[in-house]
């Protein structure tokens, strides 16, 4: 007797184990979300820059803000590559950053020339600049949940035949107003 209660014990057990296997617990399942387009519509929302009369010694003209911004989507989707992971832990963006270095690499350069240009000017330390973009977007892996997929849009954008050129494509963060990197306002 004693030995059917400990079987019938078990047998509810993993009844009732194999049935939670199978519950969603209130989840719903649906069809993954569809695929879209490539297009420059992943950036996420950018404050407000202060008052034109704050920034006006400080701000930067369309052709410097260009360079800048190109150089943040370089250190952005290279923070992406980094921590976005795939299935098994590997990397899940690194064969399209090494599609995304090849096709702008020729830009890169250049930008790299301009934008020690600008730091002369501006008196900033291009090493200690493209650190603090690197910083600051892997800060967001935590906190973003969009992160990953913000990333793979930006790649999708870029690398996209419509892009021609690196100006095209906006970072997946514009960390320029908490940079104290501002539009200069129109004249």
């Amino acid at each position: 007797m004693r030995m059917f209660k400990r079987l019938t014990q078990a047998a509810v057990l993993t009844g009732s184990i194999l049935a939670l296997g199978g519950c969603t617990l209130g989840q719903t399942k649906t069809a993954a979300a569809p695929a879209k387009a490539p297009a420059a519509d992943y950036q996420a929302a950018v404050p407000p820059s202060p008052p034109a009369n704050q920034i006006r010694a400080i701000c930067y003209n369309e052709a410097d803000l260009s360079i800048v911004r190109a150089r943040m989507v370089q250190q952005e989707l290279q923070v992406v590559t980094l921590q976005c992971q795939g299935p098994g832990g590997r990397r899940a963006y690194e064969q399209v950053y090494a599609d995304f270095v090849g096709k702008f690499r020729a830009e890169f350069a250049t930008n790299a020339r301009s934008l020690s240009q600008i730091a002369g000017r501006k008196r900033f330390n291009t090493d200690v600049f493209v650190t603090e973009i690197a910083n600051r977007t892997a800060q967001r892996a935590p906190t973003d949940k969009d992160f990953c997929s913000r990333g793979k849009r930006a790649f999708d954008w870029a690398m996209d035949p419509k892009v021609t050129t690196l100006a095209q494509v906006p970072p997946p963060y514009d960390l320029g107003p908490e940079m104290n990197i501002h539009a200069c306002p129109a004249q």
